[in-house]
């Protein structure tokens, strides 16, 4: 999971019965130096490699956050977040130059009746199923998360316009749902999103299942808003997806889990994606199928060690286009320095088969990086956290 551990924060007590507010800062710097097998080059056909610095994709995205609450008494408080995605190697910002764009949103929040929020948020795939992908784990990269991140398992897409209800904790158990409105007068149904789950831990064994739908997903290919782009949601058009963008919905349907057997986690997920009435493919629908197995082990307090292995399958659309096949693997170690700072070295390499969504021979595209000009690509990252 993307975890954020908050060590600074500032309390502001208000000086009335029984209420408090408070106000928390908090925040992650990630870098590291990355290698990559096969990029595109300017007027080639055979791609290069590149060597750069990135601070967008190792173990979490860079950011910085205010969070906070207000007691109003009788168990309801006033909650709020706003958090901020930066480039560090530039300052620029980061989700298409949004000041909060990770997450902006504003609720209530009752001990026995739960949490509703408003703003923009993330949804219960993300929350709820893809804390078990390796790619959102302390180990694994974001370009370990499954190919193009078809599923969004890895934090790629937003909603905005979004309301949330988060239910209390039922001795383990917790629901979800969100609904995103579509923006477009006269029209409920268009752009508008909506998706639900459910989460079970306890003990060693955590499990979850999670549903999202999305109408006319075609602006930014999962974005659903009228305000957001390809660009605002993070997400570089792949060859994987890219060709069914002109689909009127887009689903998935997911699920995912871990067990702990001392110091050895085991997870597994898997996801069925769909584009469903694609207008360019004579109202077609295609699916994908992904499955993820990984294995992380504790080795000592300070080191850790896990590796995955994931693979992608999509249907024959036509005889030309779909039904290619993508084998990933990707590993990571990490070592903590202390409560806040850890260092880490993770890997990806993947390999891509048959033809994709626009009629080519598919091409390798490891998540977060721009199409390989092959089959094959793989990344290797150095890189540094520090969590305040």
């Amino acid at each position: 999971m993307k975890k954020i551990l908050v060590t600074c924060a500032l309390v502001v007590s208000v000086p009335a019965a029984h209420a408090q507010s408070s106000i928390t800062l908090y925040g992650i710097i990630d870098e590291g130096f990355e290698a990559i097998s096969n990029v595109p080059v300017a007027g080639s056909k055979s791609g290069g490699r590149l060597f750069r610095l990135d601070a967008n994709n190792g173990l979490n995205g860079s950011r910085w956050g205010l969070k906070g609450s207000e007691d109003l008494g009788g168990g309801l408080k006033a909650v709020f977040t706003l958090e901020n995605g930066f480039e560090l190697n530039t300052g620029n910002l980061a989700q298409g130059g949004d000041e909060f764009g990770r997450q902006a949103f504003v609720g209530l929040s009752s001990d026995r009746y739960g949490t509703v929020t408003l703003g923009r948020q993330y949804d219960p795939i993300i929350d709820y199923v893809g804390i078990y992908e390796f790619g959102d784990s302390n180990l694994g990269s974001d370009h370990a998360a499954h190919p193009g991140d078809l599923d969004n398992f890895n934090f790629t897409r937003r909603q905005n316009n979004s309301v949330k209800y988060q239910s209390p904790d039922y001795g383990g158990l917790r629901f979800e749902s969100l609904y995103s409105f579509g923006g477009v007068p006269g029209s409920l149904a268009t752009n508008q999103a909506y998706s639900f789950g459910a989460h079970f831990a306890r003990g060693p064994l955590g499990m979850s299942v999670a549903y999202s739908h999305v109408n006319n997903p075609a602006a930014s290919l999962l974005g659903s808003n009228p305000t957001d782009t390809a660009t605002s949601n993070g997400l570089t058009a792949s060859p994987i997806y890219s060709g069914y963008a002109s689909a009127r919905t887009y689903q998935v349907v997911a699920a995912g889990g871990s067990y702990a057997f001392g110091h050895v986690v085991v997870g597994a997920t898997y996801s069925n994606i769909r584009y469903s009435n694609i207008a360019t493919l004579s109202e077609s629908s295609a699916d994908f199928n992904d499955a993820e197995v990984s294995l992380q082990y504790l080795i000592a307090p300070d080191w850790s060690v896990g590796a995955a292995y994931n693979f992608l399958k999509g249907n024959a659309v036509t005889q030309t286009i779909g039904g290619a096949k993508y084998n990933q693997l990707s590993a990571g170690v990490n070592h903590k320095l202390s409560k806040r700072t850890d260092v880490y070295i993770s890997g990806a390499w993947q390999t891509a088969s048959g033809d994709d969504s626009t009629g080519h021979a598919a091409v390798a595209n490891i998540a977060d990086l721009s199409p390989s000009s092959n089959r094959h690509q793989a990344v290797a990252r150095i890189g540094i956290r520090h969590q305040f």
